[in-house]
């Protein structure tokens, strides 16, 4: 007998999803059972490092935090990293397969089914219930052959299927009624109903649009869920975290109060969550600085995020003149830091010989930091935890990186992992980087950090706690609104 499970499936990208996963993952798990996250195939930047050590999408560890367990890289057995608009690094099963072009990939993605179903068999063996996400649309028929990602794995696991449709970016009718327009008779026998996700207003009025919606598309509905405001503090996987336009940001150019980040906005920007601890605090104001617009001049702190193509990146921030803003940021006495490629980026000369992360060639780095780096070798993937020199507090997070560091900057190390150094400083102590993901997660060390741009008093932010926290509301909101019962009897019975 199979392991009882339910797949969401998106009438388009960015209808919520990931985080209806982690909520239900949170529902099940209050429940006592052993719920487990799953999605077959995941495109994404935004990374975590498993339990295995192995890598997944951000959006399942978040979800594997919401069963209460630890990732694993069975959780998502497929993760494209794009690394440039045709072209994506493969990770399977959580180490790198190697890197393909989009018509490449398309051509072999058929032969990595039997990868994924192992991965969901294995997952099931350990599990009461298993919360399987889509990527994408079943809509995008163009893309069904050979497809691992929505009802190619739905009908291969014999998984039962509810659609999640965003009312909140409008014509959701259209959306549901249109999906189930196109899907073959096979593939609508496995659709159990549907979610209205992101409703605003008084749902009274929408009463008569699900009624046409069950009569047009011949599902049924299973919940309208209201707009979960709370949802914007969870860690997020894609780039829309990063779109907030000024008029959103706290504070005002007159607050002296405030401590403000700019942060560029790579092309191929990676893991930038871990700047989401530094957006939920109250007196910091976080903002991304996108293609066309100069770094502010009144940044306290300028970071370097990660990259999936540093060299490409590197020559983005030199061709927006940014190196230029950051030169300037520098003589105004600010402060930089450098996180993974960021930091990489700060060095002498970034060197990639074999096309690790593109085409191979080599590069004059920002010259910021007495270090150079040849991305070459094995990737890392490992957790750690240790110490910021500078101030003794605690740290923790994960490494994923290729490449290696040398250089004298070394010899003044930004941590102590594990008890061995790990990072730069320069000498007057304001450009510094590491290859540590997720250390501002870490209470102590983040309010060591910001206290040293700008005294302030610490806002008592607990961010672990907080995330804990926002998983059991958005828990506590889906109870509310969506059949949990019918709902588990779909993921038991596939009726």
């Amino acid at each position: 007998m199979r392991c009882p499970a339910i797949m969401l499936q998106g009438t388009g990208s960015d209808v919520g999803k990931s985080l209806l996963a982690a909520g239900l993952c949170r529902v099940f798990a209050r429940r006592g059972l052993r719920v487990r996250p799953f999605k077959p195939q995941n495109m994404s930047n935004n990374a975590a490092v498993t339990s295995d050590g192995g890598e997944i999408g951000r959006a399942q560890a978040l979800q594997a935090r919401a069963c209460r367990v630890p990732p694993h890289s069975d959780m998502n057995p497929v993760l494209l990293k794009p690394q440039s608009d045709k072209g994506a690094q493969v990770v399977v099963q959580g180490q790198v397969r190697g890197t393909f072009q989009a018509r490449d990939y398309l051509a072999v993605k058929s032969d990595l089914l039997p990868v994924v179903l192992d991965s969901f068999t294995r997952l099931s063996g350990e599990a009461d219930l298993i919360v399987v996400e889509g990527a994408g649309s079943p809509a995008e028929i163009n893309l069904r052959a050979g497809d691992i990602a929505n009802m190619g794995f739905a009908e291969a696991a014999g998984v039962p299927v509810v659609l999640v449709g965003d009312i909140d970016r409008g014509g959701v009718i259209a959306s549901i009624v249109g999906t189930s327009l196109l899907l073959s008779d096979s593939e609508k026998t496995l659709i159990k109903g549907f979610i209205i996700n992101k409703f605003r207003g008084d749902m009274k009025l929408f009463h008569e649009g699900v009624r046409l919606i069950e009569k047009h598309s011949g599902f049924c509905s299973l919940g309208v869920i209201p707009w979960f405001a709370e949802a914007a503090r969870l860690p997020a996987e894609d780039t829309v975290a990063m779109q907030r336009q000024p008029s959103e940001r706290r504070g005002a150019d007159t607050d002296v109060d405030v401590i403000r980040i700019a942060v560029p906005a790579f092309s191929r920007i990676a893991n930038f969550d871990d700047l989401d601890p530094l957006i939920a605090e109250p007196d910091v104001d976080v903002a991304f600085v996108r293609p066309g617009q100069a770094l502010p001049g009144n940044a306290d702190l300028v970071v370097l995020p990660g990259s999936k193509s540093t060299l490409a990146d590197l020559a983005v921030l030199r061709a927006e003149s940014w190196d230029q803003d950051l030169m300037a940021h520098i003589r105004r006495g600010g402060h930089v830091l450098g996180l993974c490629g960021g930091f990489q980026m700060l060095g002498t000369c970034l060197d990639d010989p074999r096309g690790t992360e593109g085409p191979p060639g080599a590069a004059e780095g920002l010259g910021l930091l007495d270090i150079e780096t040849r991305l070459d070798g094995a990737k890392t993937l490992v957790e750690a935890r240790g110490v910021e020199v500078a101030s003794g507090a605690e740290v923790r997070g994960y490494e994923m990186h290729i490449g290696c560091t040398s250089g004298a900057g070394l010899a003044r190390p930004m941590l102590r992992l594990q008890g061995r150094p790990e990072g730069a400083v320069a000498a007057d102590g304001r450009v510094q980087g590491c290859y540590l993901h997720g250390l501002f997660a870490s209470d102590a060390f983040r309010h060591s950090y910001l206290s040293r741009l700008k005294t302030r008093p610490n806002s008592g932010l607990a961010y672990d706690s907080e995330i804990e926290t926002i998983l059991d509301r958005l828990a506590d909101h889906l109870e509310r609104h969506i059949d949990i019962a019918r709902l588990m009897r779909v993921a038991e019975y596939g009726a």
